[in-house]
């Protein structure tokens, strides 16, 4: 049973990074209800543009649109009410059970499936490899750059991991910043900075993270977290037209495809009550 806030649908979203809020951003802009869920601490890069901004600093504004922290379901609840999108730190989503919601979204992009299955709602997407469409999910959304971005995947999966970042303007691992040593998170230069080649931009505990390129800090993690050796603590744009407060090409292709498959199942089950 769909479960309705304000005569709306409800989708939960799993996570709320920047393409987990690429998807949020569309589903809400087209007058869906949005909840995401998180955990704790979460390990975002593109802060700005990610609602699991909101764990930090109890409130974010991603282009217009508001969401906060929210301390329970029915706090979550009253948040929707007022046209706010929650993000709640439940790891194991037991928000799902609470509300009955009539979609799905795992975006955690983790590269293999952490335990969504096909029987968690009525509609159930996987966002990127790891998902199988018509075992473990409805629908999967591709999600490596190229002709393929955004396409919806009805049955399969999605490009397998290659293991490495996708290239932007001919650079790969370069344009990413990690954490040589486990520790604490101290950044000293800020997400929007120009940085040349070669400059400290942070570091994990005394160890002093440089950058590979010159370009824009696009992405940066919170200070204080604290990281294992080889997370991936920042991420450098070499565009000189580099956007850094904006959602990304990917995030709002990607949510296209979602957007896309919680309208056809919408309409779908419009026509199903009407016969």
């Amino acid at each position: 049973m769909k479960y309705l806030c304000q005569n709306k649908p409800l989708v939960v979203i799993r996570g709320a990074g920047d393409l987990a809020s690429g998807v949020a951003y569309r589903l809400t802009k087209c007058g869906l209800d949005v909840l995401m869920t998180e955990i704790s601490r979460p390990l975002v890069v593109r802060r700005t543009v990610s609602f699991a901004e909101a764990v930090y600093e109890g409130s974010v504004n991603v282009e217009g649109v508001e969401a906060c922290l929210a301390e329970s379901v029915e706090h979550a609840l009253d948040l929707l009410k007022k046209n706010i999108l929650p993000v709640l730190i439940d790891p194991e989503a037991l928000v799902l059970k609470q509300l009955s919601p009539i979609a799905v979204v795992d975006a955690r992009i983790a590269k293999r499936n952490l335990g969504t299955t096909i029987n968690d709602a009525p509609l159930v997407i996987g966002l990127g490899p790891g998902f199988y469409a018509g075992e473990d999910v409805h629908a999967a959304i591709e999600t490596c750059r190229g002709h393929r971005l955004g396409r919806v995947i009805y049955s399969g999966g999605a490009i397998p991991d290659t293991g490495s970042p996708g290239a932007i303007d001919g650079h790969t691992w370069g344009r990413l910043l990690s954490a040589p040593v486990e520790g604490t998170m101290l950044p000293c230069r800020s997400i929007g900075e120009l940085v040349e080649e070669g400059d400290v931009v942070a570091h994990v505990d005394t160890a002093p993270v440089k950058a590979s390129i010159s370009g824009t800090i696009r992405g940066m993690l919170k200070e204080g977290v604290r990281v294992p050796k080889g997370t991936k603590i920042g991420d450098i744009d070499p565009r000189k037209d580099a956007e850094y407060d904006t959602i990304s090409d990917k995030a709002l292709a990607v949510g296209g495809g979602v957007l896309e498959v919680v309208f056809h199942f919408l309409a779908a089950l419009e026509e199903k009550d009407k016969n």
